[in-house]
């Protein structure tokens, strides 16, 4: 098997791609990377001296691929399957791609410095910074409901880049900045997302390690 992803269950940028990797059922070997375990940190920093994850490795084409957007092109490039995560058509591409970028930039993001946040020790917690994080999420919310009250999926009525980007985004925004009871069209995708086998099995294999996400 060519393809290995270095990955935590938890991780939700490791989401993104578990989803692409089980949409088309594309072989590959996962390699659990425990940073705070120092014989599996070393060996991860070898493969991506960066030390973020995911990062794919392809054996069969000698190339490794870090950036969970990037990987996903990656697979639709040279491990197609089903689901087409970019279209071909360039007017529909970059639409694909600016919520991509949406998703993870303006809710994926702050939703991680929030939760990163609540891992600092005390006297060193940047409130000024959480709700800076807040409001830029709850105005994507805004945004995203009003592109969801007409369609099916992030960029349309095709499943794509875009939703892999949407799935952990919003799976934990809303344990941070809730808005299913605020946002009934972006709850209502989200309620599709969740029905996805796809992002539910990512959801599942992540449970044992719930219990270490900050509440």
């Amino acid at each position: 098997m060519s393809l290995t992803l270095h990955y935590h269950p938890l991780s939700s940028f490791c989401h993104k791609v578990l989803v692409a990797l089980y949409e088309n059922g594309t072989p590959f070997t996962p390699l659990l990377v425990n940073l705070g375990e120092q014989a599996s940190r070393e060996a991860f920093l070898k493969v991506w001296p960066v030390g973020k994850f995911p990062v794919l490795r392809d054996d069969a084409r000698n190339q490794t691929v870090p950036e969970s957007s990037v990987i996903i092109d990656y697979l639709d490039a040279h491990y197609p399957g089903k689901t087409r995560f970019v279209p071909e058509d360039r007017e529909l591409a970059w639409q694909v791609r600016l919520r991509d970028r949406l998703y993870d930039l303006h809710i994926h993001d702050p939703m991680q410095k929030i939760v990163g946040d609540r891992l600092r020790p005390a006297g060193s917690k940047d409130p000024f910074g959480v709700e800076q994080a807040k409001t830029r999420m709850r105005t994507a919310y805004g945004l995203m409901d009003k592109e969801m009250a007409t369609r099916t999926w992030a960029a349309g009525e095709t499943f794509t880049l875009a939703d892999c980007a949407a799935c952990p985004a919003l799976f934990y925004a809303d344990l941070t900045v809730p808005f299913k009871d605020t946002h009934k069209h972006l709850a209502a995708y989200f309620g599709r997302l969740m029905s996805r086998p796809s992002f539910a099995r990512a959801i599942e294999e992540a449970g044992p390690y719930f219990h270490m996400f900050p509440k």
